[in-house]
């Protein structure tokens, strides 16, 4: 088991639109191994390939959806390699969110469509297609964002995303020497 190091808010990488894979070799396969190492449920649902230093199309999950209660269902975990969101419902729903390259900065003002269809490659190299609702289409789409450079942050009403600007300055001076 290798954990990787987190990229906190403030580094650039988090900020890149990152590269398609172009194959599935034995080192893509260890960078997706370890970033199931890399977050436990059930405090982290997902990672992304940039959240932990490489500018690559790929995110890691194991959430499939929630129970009754509101609290994340768990399943196998599963990566998603270059990842193509589309069709997005016009339902629109506002959820709390957090990122662990944001640690202790969490909102409820994050609105993102209620479902999103999903196509991706998986580490065999099949093509797979989906279409997602609810809480795991939030985190397919919280994590593709990571992917083209966007942030949970950034999804945010402008005036609610200054008020957390205290605390962003925050994580990016605590991590700054990280």
């Amino acid at each position: 088991m290798r954990k990787m190091e987190i990229c906190y808010f403030g580094n650039p990488i988090l900020r890149k639109k990152c590269a398609p894979v172009k194959e599935i070799t034995a080192e893509i396969r260890q960078l997706v191994q370890d970033m199931f190492d890399s977050f436990s449920a059930p405090y982290d649902v997902g990672i992304s390939a940039p959240q932990v230093g490489h500018s690559l199309r790929i995110f890691v999950c194991n959430v499939i959806g929630c129970d009754g209660a509101g609290k994340p269902t768990f399943g196998e975990k599963q990566a998603f390699i270059n990842p193509v969101l589309s069709d997005p419902s016009d339902e629109l729903v506002a959820i709390a969110e957090g990122c662990i390259s944001i640690p202790g900065v969490f909102t409820d003002e994050v609105v993102r469509p209620e479902s999103i269809t999903v196509e991706w490659m998986d580490l065999e190299g099949n093509m797979k297609k989906e279409r997602m609702s609810g809480y795991r289409a939030r985190v397919m789409m919280h994590e593709n964002d990571h992917l083209n450079g966007v942030l949970f942050i950034d999804r945010m009403d402008p005036k609610e995303r200054r008020k957390l600007e205290p605390s962003l300055q925050a994580v990016k001076k605590k991590y700054r020497k990280s």
